[in-house]
């Protein structure tokens, strides 16, 4: 070969070896970054499985959680009505026993026992509800002004009797009547009802007690103290917590169910307000302070007394499939004078309210055939002229129960076991309006 050529071949094959990497690297990059986005949008597309996977199952937890709350709750509302039934028949038993003219001293004292012990059960049950609700988000408040005395007082008032029976002693520090909170007063009487029973029941016998409440401000607050078996530090932290209690002795003489301090808590932050417990140890008492917003208002009005009406002899009809509750409420009407027909079922309860006029009708609601609130409808719709006072007593006790008893046409809504006073008072208070 000769050189020139050698050399020139040489040349043509060097500029062969530079040009074609200077045509292959574009490719080859695009090629690369090809690659590597297909890469990462098949990571993007399976992270966005994986999440939408998440949210489904997320929603699915939620569903059967939510249902699970719902079955709880209806399962609770359930027990409580069938719980109630058998205490209403026991507590108007007890009453009729007091009521006996030749009753014995023993006699009196053991009909009371029973009384006081339905109390508690229904006490018991009206807790464990509250908490189950309130879990749910089912308690709604109804505000306006209250004089934070006149609430104060009727807790008292509510729990006089069993402080009485201990030989307790309470003091009483009330603030004056321009000291205004807003609040829903069924509720904060409850939460102060609560606080003192839960004071009486932790003092022995002849123990003290001390309700203090005063106005610092815009704000009030409420001290609850007794030299009772006090809180032992490792609790407190806890005290509020559904379910949390100190330690027992195996007679468990204190009794509960560890939710009423729960139930203060929720009903006093629904209030925008804090609830705090102090001790310095077991044996040394304890210590509940309520705190609540302070109203704007400095009085707040109220209207006229309201006077017992007795009324004299009613025509009252009890319908009520429980036989024991519908006898022993019909004997403790009986026994106060008034004439009373009764029936068992809601389609024989309606025929006998219409067969004749009656001045009261005291209606279960659920009953076997036609319910209270059908029977209720049907009276409305055909009885004409003066309505019968017409008062609703059942097991069933939930706020939404309540308004479809009022919607259906009953003046009042009793939840069972109720006190034959307080049903006497209802009936007494008719009088002879025409309604």
């Amino acid at each position: 070969m000769e050189p020139l050529d050698d050399d020139s071949t040489a040349s043509q094959q060097r500029a062969t070896r530079h040009e074609l990497p200077r045509a292959s690297l574009p490719e080859e990059f695009l090629l690369r970054r090809i690659h590597s986005l297909e890469d990462e949008v098949g990571m993007l597309r399976e992270a966005n499985e994986h999440l939408v996977l998440a949210a489904v199952q997320a929603q699915h937890l939620q569903e059967d959680a939510e249902a699970a709350n719902r079955r709880q709750n209806e399962f609770l509302a359930m027990l409580a009505h069938e719980l109630r039934n058998p205490l209403s028949p026991i507590s108007m038993a007890a009453s009729l026993l007091d009521r006996m003219p030749d009753a014995t001293p023993q006699l009196h004292k053991l009909s009371r026992v029973i009384g006081r012990q339905v109390e508690h059960m229904a006490k018991l049950l009206d807790d464990l509800l509250d908490a189950a609700r309130i879990s749910s988000g089912k308690i709604t408040l109804s505000t306006q002004p209250l004089v934070l005395a006149d609430v104060l007082q009727q807790a008292v008032e509510t729990m006089q009797s069993c402080i009485q029976e201990r030989r307790q002693t309470l003091q009483l520090e009330l603030p004056p009547e321009s000291v205004v909170v807003e609040g829903d007063q069924v509720r904060l009487t409850q939460v102060f009802t609560n606080l003192l029973a839960n004071a009486s029941k932790y003092t022995g016998d002849g123990g003290m007690l001390h309700l203090a409440a005063r106005a610092d401000g815009d704000q009030v607050s409420v001290a609850i103290r007794d030299n009772g078996n006090g809180i032992a530090p490792e609790i407190i932290p806890y005290i509020f917590d559904l379910f949390t209690q100190g330690p027992r002795s195996l007679a468990r003489s204190e009794g509960g169910l560890g939710v009423g301090l729960n139930v203060v808590r929720n009903l006093v932050g629904m209030h925008a307000g804090s609830v705090t417990a102090e001790s310095a140890g077991a044996g040394q008492g304890s210590c509940f302070t309520v705190r609540l917003p302070r109203s704007g208002q400095q009085s707040v009005g109220r209207g006229p007394a309201e006077v017992a009406v007795t009324g004299g002899r009613k025509r009252i009809l009890v319908v009520e499939d429980n036989p024991d509750t519908c006898a022993t409420l019909a004997a403790c009407l009986r026994e106060e004078g008034h004439e009373v027909v009764t029936a068992l079922d809601g389609r024989s309860g309606l025929a006998a309210a219409l067969e004749r006029p009656y001045d009261v009708i005291v209606c279960d609601i659920g009953l076997p055939g036609l319910d209270g609130l059908g029977l209720m409808r049907a009276v409305r719709a055909a009885v004409g002229g003066r309505r019968p006072l017409a008062i609703a007593l059942t097991g069933y006790g939930q706020p939404e129960d309540q308004a479809r008893g009022m919607e259906a046409g009953f003046d009042h809504y009793l939840v069972k076991p109720v006190g034959l006073e307080t049903l006497l008072s209802l009936i007494g208070a008719e009088a002879n309006t025409n309604r």
